[in-house]
């Protein structure tokens, strides 16, 4: 589990600021579509209600599915529309980015490069100053 991250809203500005984490988690017998059905089930568990005119707009929880590796380390990819492996905005968002170096400070995001590269590029590099680390928040795994 990463640390806990603060960031200003991103796409709908209003609303408050939102809480960013990122986790790394293994089960050699989960396929793609398997980690999209747990991930929906914990939003909906939380309350998520999904409103389609305000897709960037406020949620309880948000759960992506950022990217899945095969049993020998090799990155799924997928188009498919419900699930976009790897997600295909990742690279450009510094809440994603920089909670996943916590956990894996050598990460390579499939397609696009090494973590800390990616946080060095436009949008990401603007971005980076506004992601505030909260310690007083914590996540503990089950």
């Amino acid at each position: 589990m990463s640390g806990v991250y603060e960031t200003p809203p991103w796409g709908d500005l209003d609303q408050p600021a939102y809480l960013n984490a990122a986790a790394l988690v293994r089960d050699e017998a989960a396929t793609a579509r398997d980690w999209l059905d747990r991930a929906q089930a914990i939003e909906t568990e939380a309350g998520r209600v999904r409103d389609p005119a305000r897709r960037f707009g406020p949620r309880t929880l948000d759960v992506d599915v950022i990217a899945v590796f095969g049993e020998a380390g090799e990155p799924v990819v997928s188009d498919d529309p419900e699930l976009t492996l790897p997600h295909p905005r990742a690279h450009l968002r510094a809440f994603v980015l920089r909670p996943w170096i916590d956990i894996e400070p050598h990460g390579r995001l499939p397609g696009h490069g090494w973590l800390n590269d990616l946080l060095k590029t436009e949008p990401v590099a603007t971005d980076v100053a506004d992601v505030r680390a909260r310690p007083d928040l914590t996540l503990e795994s089950a």
